[in-house]
Parts: structure tokens; C-alpha cells; sequence
């Protein structure tokens, strides 16, 4: 039974899902959105919330405390100077996870996650291409027009380089 054991493994070793995360968070607090899988996302918003937590103190332990996890300094600088001066005022939900269509390659469920109130609006998702499937006709895409053959192609050219 998995009673009372919080968290996702993501099926890395502790190690592995520990640096994992630690790169996520800092293109987070980088990009101030970024695209992952649902699970990532979910686990990501704990460790950020966290970590906006102590930059909103501003002190010399909160700075250390934060490093041990965010090893780039200018993302660093970045959180303690603006991030945390952003969300002063605000208790908890730094972060907001919307999802989005799933991953082509595996099915995976992908989600962006982004800092609430970035000041970019968040846009509306343009409805995506109607996908083909793995065995159709391949033909050209609508609104190109079909590729010539490579006779006629060769026949321009001529007429090009002729007087």
C-alpha cells in the first residue's frame, strides 16, 4: 500500500528526479512559462511555491536556502529582485498549470506552467491542425500548392540562363 507516501516518482532515481526538477524551476523562474508533462508540472508547482515562499522574505538565509536549489545566479537575482517583490501582497498560488493537447511521440499529457501575473495576458489556444494519421496519404498541405516535378524545374533554369 503507498498510504502516506506524498510525491511522484516520475520514474527517475531521487537523484535524478531531484535535478530534474531543479532545471525545471530554474526555466521557470527564467521563461516565466514553460511546457512539461502534467506530472512534472504538478510536481514543479510545490518545489516553486516553496522557493517563492522564501524569496519574499528577502534575507541572507532565505537567498542561501533558495541557491541550494537554483544553482544559476542571474535566475537568482532575478527571483529575489522581481519575482518575489511581484507577489508581496499574495499568500500561495504563484503558479498557475493549464493543460494542453497530448505529446505526439508517447500520448504523454502535456501542461504549461507560468507565474501568475507575468504581464503577458494569457493568450488563447489556437485550435491545432487537424492531425493526420500515421497511415494516410501524405499529400500536400492545404493552402501549398503541389511540388513541381524536378523535369520542370529544370526546364526554368534553362530558360533562365539563356540570353
Amino acid at each position: 500500500m503507498r498510504h502516506r507516501k506524498a510525491g511522484r516518482k516520475l520514474g527517475r532515481t531521487t537523484a535524478h528526479r531531484e535535478m530534474l526538477l531543479r532545471n525545471l524551476l530554474t526555466s521557470l523562474f527564467h521563461y516565466e512559462k514553460i511546457v512539461t508533462t502534467e506530472a512534472k508540472a504538478k510536481e514543479l508547482r510545490k518545489l516553486a511555491e516553496k522557493v517563492i515562499t522564501l524569496a519574499k522574505r528577502e534575507d541572507l538565509h532565505a537567498r542561501r536556502q533558495a541557491a541550494e536549489v537554483i544553482e544559476d545566479e542571474k535566475v537568482l537575482k532575478k527571483l529575489f529582485e522581481s519575482i518575489g517583490g511581484r507577489y508581496k501582497d499574495r499568500n500561495g498560488g504563484y503558479t498557475r498549470i493549464t493543460k494542453l493537447d497530448y505529446r505526439m511521440g508517447d500520448g504523454a499529457p502535456l501542461a504549461a506552467i507560468e507565474l501568475v501575473g507575468s504581464g503577458a495576458a494569457p493568450e488563447p489556444l489556437a485550435k491545432p491542425a487537424k492531425r493526420r494519421g500515421r497511415r494516410q496519404h501524405k499529400g500536400p498541405a492545404a493552402g501549398q500548392k503541389p511540388a513541381e516535378p524536378l523535369a520542370a524545374q529544370a526546364g526554368e533554369a534553362e530558360r533562365a540562363a539563356r540570353p
